[in-house]
């Protein structure tokens, strides 16, 4: 059996209450409240009415008043509210469905109308309310599919890499923690939003998918590349970008939630002053997700262990990142990085691959 919906009645005369609980309390709960202030403060607790019924015309705080900051609060907004009054101008009327109210029951109230318009607009939050728990679930569940699809395919990268093991886990909390110190700042605020940062972590992982295209000789090769080679391994970037192409155009651009993770695999190895790879693009025209990567891509590769160096101390890799300000990285961005850098390290350790990583990460505070 359904619980049985909830009334507030809203007047400062006890008498009218009484009227109006003596018509709804055979079919519904009954609360009471013979001012603004305590109608508000009963609206707001749990559970919250399914509806309210509130008079215009009190002391203090009228009902227009209440309207007002019912719908002004998250907590109380979709609460449906008729006004029970003896007003009966045009004017009053529209001022209270402007202020959000869904309709009027004027006095005197014939009883059986009353109650019927009441049962109407308390069906019609019902279905509201259905359609949007499957509004909730069918998001949360495209939400879930595309984390889950970003993930595939990120460890499509990660089998053929041997090497990435925590590298994943670490850059995409390196990309959030340096877009959310971004979005703080007035020139970046528009373009990070919390929901683009949630792309963008998600995201993350894709920056090396193109590596599948790869010959294992030279991905996996234990040693420096010829220049031969090093040609063929930044071809990843284009291989990465195409790849994702190719899943957008068939799920449609307008709604692809790949962009970030295109941009990134495209454009992270690209350099602010134009001498990256693989379109030379430079400043403002390489994309922001790409030059966050960018700085979370080279940090982390200095502080990792590797079939070909030991993991540089972070102290050095800071170092390292500040020279490169204004040439490789975005000068913004490496500010930014400079004030996070002990928030870096943190993440390195959670996520480091192997103990000579903690110790070289634990050897020194961040104090630069």
């Amino acid at each position: 059996m359904a619980a049985q919906q909830t009334i507030l009645v809203v007047d400062d005369v006890p008498e009218n209450i009484d009227v109006l609980a003596g018509v709804l309390q055979a079919d519904f709960k009954v609360k009471a409240a013979t001012s603004g202030h305590r109608a508000l403060k009963i609206a707001r607790a749990e559970p919250a009415p399914d509806l309210i019924l509130l008079d215009i015309m009190m002391p203090g705080m009228d009902g227009y008043e209440v309207c007002r900051r019912l719908k002004a609060d998250e907590r109380t907004r979709n609460i449906p509210i008729l006004f029970v009054t003896a007003l009966s101008d045009a004017v009053d009327e529209e001022k209270g469905l402007q202020l959000g109210a869904v309709d009027y029951i004027s006095k005197p109230f014939s009883p059986p109308i009353a109650l019927a318009r009441i049962k109407n607009h308390l069906e019609l939050k019902r279905h509201q309310d259905h359609l949007g728990q499957l509004v909730d679930e069918r998001t949360r569940e495209l939400e879930q599919t595309q984390a889950a699809t970003i993930e595939s395919m990120a460890v499509l990268a990660e089998y053929r890499d041997p090497e990435t093991g925590g590298h994943i886990r670490r850059t995409q909390n390196y990309v959030r923690s340096l877009a959310r110190h971004l979005q703080q700042q007035a020139k970046h605020r528009a373009n990070l939003s919390p929901e683009t940062i949630t792309l963008l972590y998600r995201s993350a992982p894709l920056h090396d998918i193109g590596k599948v295209g790869i010959p294992d000789h030279i991905l996996l090769k234990p040693g420096p590349l010829t220049d031969q080679e090093f040609i063929e391994m930044k071809r990843h970037a284009k291989y990465g970008h195409d790849a994702i192409l190719a899943a957008e155009k068939k799920l449609g651009h307008n709604l692809s939630f790949l962009r970030y993770g295109r941009e990134i695999a495209y454009s992270h190895h690209e350099k602010w002053d134009g001498s990256g790879y693989p379109q030379g693009l430079a400043g403002d025209a390489i994309p922001l997700s790409g030059r966050l990567m960018a700085i979370a891509d080279v940090y982390d590769a200095l502080i990792s262990k590797r079939v070909y160096k030991p993991p540089f101390p972070h102290a050095k890799a800071v170092a390292i990142i500040r020279e490169g300000r204004g040439c490789h990285f975005d000068p913004d961005l490496v500010d930014g990085f400079l004030e996070l850098s002990e928030e870096f390290r943190q993440i390195a350790l959670r996520y480091a691959d192997f103990e000579e990583e903690r110790q070289a990460l634990s050897s020194e505070a961040s104090t630069i």
